[in-house]
């Protein structure tokens, strides 16, 4: 009984059994990104019926989640993002909270009925969801931790505390956190979400956070060359064996070899269609602006809050106004105030917004309007601007 409880059935080394809560994890994070984060809730593939059943009861076996649940609160997320009706946003409830707590807000939020009853629609709802895995979810994860004692003996134990903090951590507190509150943004999404590293390994490529939200939809969440996006590669292997179906992707930018001498109904097709690349662009194209107006101007900044304008963070040139503080907005001002150039690009970027934001704009008039934002922008004599007025001119 002794050596049964220090070795279990396998008499396992230390390392085999790290090796094996390893897997046991990433296979739960796999269920997590594949089934209920791309599949249940963004319907952004389809998943057959034996790949899903095995999901399905995987979930119930190591976090003992609930699928309509877990689909419900994630869309309410999306439609809800950062404003006090977000199940677990650390822009309206804190940082620190949602990372320590992100289970408990998880847990809370699932008692909801209206919740449920709004955002949980397209879920299983078949004999085994209604008979087993809703109304007896603490018995899977109990049905783990003996597993894990029969395999392991006493060390067992802590493999399935691991298995049972590897969620609530790296899901619910790191991704629902972390990645609305640090890391990198690919895109100027209207919520606060970030990149919190460009390989998306360890959490199934939820790491792409920024890219997520700029793209719900997408079964694949890596967008620049140098993002590897683990969960992609899942799926793409499952469709290879017959096992799903993507069902959408984000789009890819399509340039003309040539600009069109004018926009036409195409190009504002084309700019609405690739608005987070053209954001993305132009962003790039103030940053490229900002430091030669900088070089330009070195000599006639003599003041020392004029010399801070040298040292203006990323975020304060890329972002939309309404995201800067009140600081950051008063020096953007003091900027445009000194660089005729730099203020032209500020004043003509929200215009351009104006092509997709505006929700009354008829087709005609988003023509229209583009039309004359591309005229303006090769008269003005702003370089910076020339060269946005011929990318927008050649999206295919």
């Amino acid at each position: 009984m002794l050596e049964f409880l220090q070795n279990g059935l396998t008499g396992a080394s230390f390392w085999q059994i790290v090796v094996y809560t390893l897997i046991m994890t990433h296979i739960t994070i796999v269920g997590v990104t594949v089934f209920l984060h791309r599949g249940m809730a963004h319907r952004a593939l389809d998943i057959g019926p034996a790949l899903s059943h095995f999901f399905r009861f995987w979930m119930w076996l190591t976090t003992g989640q609930n699928t309509k649940a877990w689909a419900a609160i994630h869309r309410k997320h999306h439609a809800k993002c950062e404003t006090i009706d977000d199940p677990h946003s650390p822009v309206a409830m804190g940082l620190k909270k949602v990372f320590w707590e992100g289970a408990e807000l998880y847990r809370k939020e699932a008692k909801n009925q209206e919740t449920l009853d709004k955002y949980g629609h397209g879920c299983p709802d078949d004999w085994i969801e209604k008979n087993i895995y809703t109304p007896y979810s603490a018995h899977g994860v109990a049905l783990m931790l003996i597993i894990d004692v029969l395999l392991f003996g006493t060390a067992g134990i802590s493999v399935w505390g691991i298995q049972m903090l590897w969620i609530p951590v790296l899901a619910a507190g790191v991704i629902n956190g972390v990645g609305h509150y640090w890391g990198y943004r690919n895109f100027d999404c209207v919520d606060a979400s970030r990149n919190i590293f460009p390989l998306g390994i360890l959490i199934g490529g939820e790491e792409l956070h920024n890219n997520h939200h700029t793209f719900g939809t997408s079964a694949k969440l890596s967008s620049k060359w140098y993002e590897f996006d683990i969960g992609w590669m899942y799926i793409r292997i499952f469709e290879m064996l017959g096992l799903a179906k993507v069902r959408k992707v984000a789009p890819e930018a399509r340039m003309s070899r040539t600009a069109k001498p004018q926009v036409d109904m195409a190009s504002v097709n084309a700019v609405i269609s690739n608005r987070y690349d053209v954001l993305a662009r132009y962003a790039r194209t103030m940053k490229d602006a900002y430091r030669s107006e900088m070089d330009r101007l070195g000599a006639e900044l003599k003041s020392v809050e004029e010399k801070a304008l040298a040292r203006l963070s990323k975020k304060t040139l890329v972002v939309h106004e309404s995201k800067l503080t009140e600081g950051e907005l008063s020096k953007l001002k003091a900027l445009c105030a000194k660089s005729e150039a730099m203020r032209s690009l500020v004043e003509m970027r929200e215009e351009l917004r104006q092509v997709w934001e505006r929700s009354n704009l008829s087709k005609e008039q988003m023509l229209e309007h583009l039309q004359k934002w591309c005229e303006r922008a090769e008269a003005s004599g702003n370089r910076w601007l020339q060269d946005m007025s011929l990318r927008v001119r050649s999206y295919a």
